[in-house]
């Protein structure tokens, strides 16, 4: 009977062992240290992005595509802008997803893009900032590369960004690099030729704010 009660304890305490080490699931709402995916609450609310009340924008979470790993992680203005790839991009080995609306010519588009950099939040935080600089930088350059585009940067801070370009393309972009989470956060709505509704009266600190507050959220512990 002892022999049996052992095997028994043994087998038990195996089994409890087990269970302990089996690692939880990642919760999709937020990050921890280590994230492989896009947190669903990192994104602004479509409540809070320009136009809503026209578009009736769409969930972004639920509209996101993960672009890691597809070395495709752009900002859309470097498109319209023409700006060259870089060597060695960090953008290529971020954790990255983009959401696009269309719509036909006229109306306005939307892209809504995250990028996070894993690991230490030191290095991370570097790699963010690096990236919201050279940006900014190529959007500064934008008509060098694209003549008919003029570009007028309407917020200029250390790791927030507005912009207005305006040409054949009238495009407004929002970037933000949050260091704290290694995380830089997109918005750029445009409307090839000229757009059919007004763009509205807003500041920028609006849109920057409402783009900000989700990352303090979803990634844990990167906000006081």
């Amino acid at each position: 009977m002892r022999v049996i009660l052992a095997t028994m304890l043994l087998v038990g305490g195996f089994a409890v062992a087990l269970i302990a080490v089996i690692p939880a699931q990642a919760d999709p709402e937020t990050c921890p240290t280590t994230c492989d995916q896009i947190p669903n609450t990192a994104w602004i609310p479509q409540h809070a992005v320009p136009l809503d009340a026209v578009y009736g924008w769409p969930p972004l979470a639920g509209a996101a595509v993960p672009l890691t790993g597809t070395g495709t992680a752009r900002f859309r203005f470097e498109e319209l802008c023409d700006s060259p790839a870089l060597p060695r991009d960090p953008r290529d080995y971020a954790v990255a997803a983009r959401v696009t609306v269309t719509h036909p010519d006229g109306q306005w588009q939307l892209q809504a893009q995250i990028l996070h950099w894993r690991g230490d939040t030191a290095r991370g935080g570097q790699l963010a900032a690096s990236v919201f600089s050279t940006a900014v930088g190529a959007l500064r350059a934008c008509q060098q590369r694209a003549p008919a585009e003029s570009p007028s940067i309407t917020t200029d801070e250390t790791n927030r960004m507005a912009a207005v370009i305006s040409g054949p393309v009238v495009m407004h972009t929002y970037l933000v690099a949050h260091v704290a989470s290694s995380t830089i956060t997109e918005l750029t709505l445009w409307s090839s030729g000229p757009p059919q509704v007004s763009w509205p009266a807003m500041a920028d600190d609006s849109v920057l704010n409402a783009l900000t507050a989700p990352l303090c959220d979803a990634y844990i512990a990167s906000c006081p």
